[in-house]
């Protein structure tokens, strides 16, 4: 790195590297505003150049990769019962302590105890994957390939309960792993449509 003393007059007074920063901002805007434009009606400026495009969500979305860590899930056995046995490590090992577990005992004598209750709070979690790596039994996955809920008006609104945990598993085993998206946006819909008449 060169001292202050080093630099040339025109270094040191960053005039014209200010002046160099707003052409490539510019170039780059004018370039694809054109290429845009010209995919609009149907031309083509430059073979294999593409204008760079934003995403219009909630209409279109990013597809996530294989080793995204989405919203949680809880894992079911072949009869559709939750594989989870209420150990408590995920909550012990969760160092957002968002996870709270309530155990009673199984109706099957061969289970020992399973949770009555399992909630996760989403607006305290930082999802961070320890309780998938602390579940001794494949019981927790973050694998929904859906994003964090955003969408609510009370804190009540960002609790998953086991029910919601597990009907995920449910639909993902059934319909697969991309109608987890569309059911979430048809859930923001109905809260958004909710809440315009919340509003009134």
């Amino acid at each position: 790195m060169r001292r202050p003393e080093e630099l040339s007059f025109r270094e040191r007074i960053y005039f014209p590297e200010v002046i160099a920063g707003l052409f490539i901002t510019g170039r780059r805007f004018w370039r694809n505003l054109f290429l845009n434009i010209g995919e609009q009606l149907g031309l083509s400026f430059a073979e294999g150049k593409q204008a760079a495009a934003t995403l219009q969500y909630p209409t279109t979305y990013q597809k996530y990769g294989d080793a995204y860590r989405g919203s949680h899930r809880l894992t079911l056995k072949d009869d559709g019962s939750v594989r989870c046995t209420a150990c408590y490590l995920c909550a012990t090992a969760c160092p957002a302590r968002c996870i709270n577990i309530e155990a009673g005992e199984h109706p099957d004598d061969t289970v020992e105890k399973f949770p009555l209750r399992y909630e996760i709070d989403t607006l305290r979690c930082i999802y961070c994957g320890m309780c998938v790596e602390a579940c001794p039994c494949d019981a927790i996955r973050m694998d929904t390939a859906v994003h964090p809920k955003i969408y609510g008006y009370r804190r009540e609104d960002f609790i998953e309960d086991k029910q919601m945990l597990m009907k995920r598993s449910r639909i993902m085993r059934e319909e697969g792993v991309e109608v987890l998206m569309d059911r979430m946006l048809d859930d923001y819909r109905e809260s958004e449509e909710g809440g315009a008449l919340r509003l009134r």
